[in-house]
């Protein structure tokens, strides 16, 4: 879909999309359409329950007097809560009710409300986002019925009093929108396609927009002492790997800051074998690194001007004659030993080792890591929030704020030694569960032992929002949603940009 902006004309084709603000009061553009089209919308608010509230649609066909198709009356809400999330919704809810309508274009005109904190420009650009992330398929694997999913709206026009303004709030916008898309792209294949070997192939593409891309193979990784990584991989045909992409836009910053992702690119559960209902889906267990891949791409594409490494741990967790057992211990890179009790909880070994060579080899000024960790955490929060879990107070209120900026919420949970004590084990320096409470928090205790003293640490465990099985969102049209790309986006840039 094209997506392009322009200045209102009187003369609009294809399906003119106005607004109105709670209570049914037509905007600017909205009262030039109805006295162009003989006062028809004025007709349908008195015979319609439409009352302009947020995301309300009155939808007029061919209407008389106008070279429009359709006219698309949408509700804004109070004008001082319409916001940039708020009008990316609204155009993720129009551009789904329109794109296999049969309509070819579209034109957003909407106002500012009097009173919102939105410029002109910003607006616009935000409308584009919605649409564009709305307009995502993944269709690559259908061979029938094609046209029930052909896309026929090709052109959305943004009309905005400042076209060029607006297009440069978009270069960052679609930016962090191909992200968005690589990411999903990422955790919507099927892991017989994406393989650790084909991941780390695929990331260095993103040496075309200036990032350095390099991937360690299991020698490498066998040298530096990644036992706990390597481990889980071990009964699996495909071979481990850690890819290490880093971004360096910033002529002040010397120490990076590190995003890591849990690489896991399917997970049977090892020889703890999970039950055939809850494997399915287990494709999707690299969700935390394809939001690092999906993060590197879009701070490269919009040029940040920040130092940033992304790293991140792709296995497969297999069971095989070599796969690793419960019972076993294994030697991570930073010397600790750790004894598996099971095998899937495998997710954090593998990130273990990726946190301490990230530590060692970039000595970064703060780290991030996401990983879709624990089914605890989806009983604790469902759906709608990501579990944040962190050693610093600032950095855990920085991606708070970034989450509630991007629509990409987390929630903090409480460490300490209490549950830390939960991870004690026997024979070796701690044990990879910590038994049947506070899974989420014990995770993350486990993690925190790979942090060295002082280093700013948070985890997200997106288990719950890297994917949705139920009622899909406006701005998420598959089952993969490309979580974490906005809120890393956005921390970046609000606190790491020089």
């Amino acid at each position: 879909m094209q997506l392009s902006f322009a200045a209102p004309t009187a003369e609009t084709s294809g399906v003119w999309v106005v607004g109105a603000l709670a209570g049914g009061q037509l905007s600017g553009a909205a009262q030039r359409a109805d006295k162009a089209a003989g006062g028809v919308l004025t007709r349908a608010l008195k015979t319609s329950r439409f009352k302009g509230k947020p995301n309300e649609i009155l939808e007029i066909i061919a209407p008389p007097g106008i070279k429009a198709t359709r006219l698309l009356l949408v509700g804004l809400g109070k004008a001082e809560e319409f916001s940039a999330s708020r009008a990316e919704v609204l155009a993720a809810i129009v551009t789904g009710r329109l794109i296999t309508s049969g309509e070819s274009q579209a034109v957003f005109e909407i106002d500012v409300p009097k009173g919102s904190k939105l410029k002109a420009p910003q607006l616009a650009a935000h409308l584009a986002f919605g649409a564009q992330l709305r307009s995502y398929q993944f269709i690559a694997y259908r061979r029938k019925n094609l046209d029930d999913f052909e896309q026929t709206l090709k052109t959305v026009t943004v009309a905005t009093t400042d076209a060029a303004a607006a297009r440069k709030n978009w270069q960052s916008l679609s930016a962090v929108a191909d992200g968005v898309t690589l990411a999903r792209n990422l955790v919507n294949e099927p892991p017989n396609v994406l393989t650790p070997a084909e991941f780390a192939r695929r990331t260095k593409a993103l040496a075309k927009l200036g990032v350095k891309v390099s991937v360690l193979d299991e020698a490498q990784m066998k040298k530096l002492g990644m036992n706990a990584l390597l481990g889980v991989g071990q009964g699996s045909e495909n071979r481990s790997h850690l890819v290490v992409m880093e971004w360096n836009g910033s002529r002040k910053a010397k120490a990076p800051v590190a995003l890591i992702g849990k690489g896991v690119c399917f997970d049977s559960g090892g020889l703890s074998l999970k039950p055939g209902g809850s494997m399915m889906g287990m494709k999707g267990d690299m969700g935390g690194a394809a939001a690092v891949t999906g993060t590197m791409q879009a701070l490269a594409a919009r040029k940040a001007k920040a130092h940033v490494v992304g790293i991140i741990g792709l296995v497969e967790n297999m069971p095989d004659g070599k796969a690793q057992r419960p019972d076993d211990v294994v030697e991570s890179m930073s010397g600790q030993t750790i004894e598996i009790l099971n095998t899937d909880a495998e997710g954090r070994l593998v990130l273990a080792d990726v946190l301490w060579y990230a530590q060692e080899k970039y000595k970064p000024s703060a780290i991030v890591d996401l990983a879709t960790l624990t089914g605890a955490i989806i009983a604790a929060l469902g759906a709608e929030y990501a579990g944040l879990f962190s050693n610093n107070d600032k950095l855990s209120g920085q991606i708070t704020q970034a989450g509630k900026a991007e629509g990409e919420p987390v929630w903090r949970f409480p460490m300490g030694p209490g549950y830390d004590k939960m991870i004690k084990s026997k024979i070796a320096d701690m044990k990879n569960i910590g038994g049947p409470f506070a899974g989420s928090i014990t995770a993350a205790q486990f993690l925190q032992r790979f942090i060295k003293d002082k280093t700013p640490w948070a985890h997200l465990d997106i288990a719950g929002v890297a994917w949705q099985d139920g009622e899909q969102k406006p701005l998420i049209p598959s089952w993969a949603t490309g979580w974490g790309v906005r809120i890393l986006n956005r921390l970046i840039a609000d606190n790491y940009e020089t």
